[in-house]
């Protein structure tokens, strides 16, 4: 997942404002208690912030892909959040 389609998907299952609100203001504190605009400016994949917002915000899978994405496989824990 590239950034683009983050925010594609926060603006599509949570609404623009709300979304973005979201992405500035809710904390996350699987990921070092950084919002999601904050994750994503330390290099956390765009994948891994938003299945930790979903999960934060209790959306179940179902509902988190939107109508034209497919999910990609989250890394495996041998491999890091971290974009290389």
């Amino acid at each position: 997942m590239h950034e683009r389609e983050f925010w594609q998907l926060v603006d599509e299952v949570f609404g623009h404002a709300f979304g973005r609100s979201l992405a500035k203001d809710e904390h996350m504190p699987r990921l070092h208690d950084w919002t999601a605009e904050e994750a994503l400016a330390h290099g956390i994949r765009p994948r891994v912030v938003w299945n930790m917002l979903c999960d934060q915000m209790q959306v179940p899978d179902s509902a988190r892909w939107g109508h034209d994405h497919v999910a990609p496989p989250l890394p495996p824990k041998s491999q890091s959040y971290y974009n290389d």
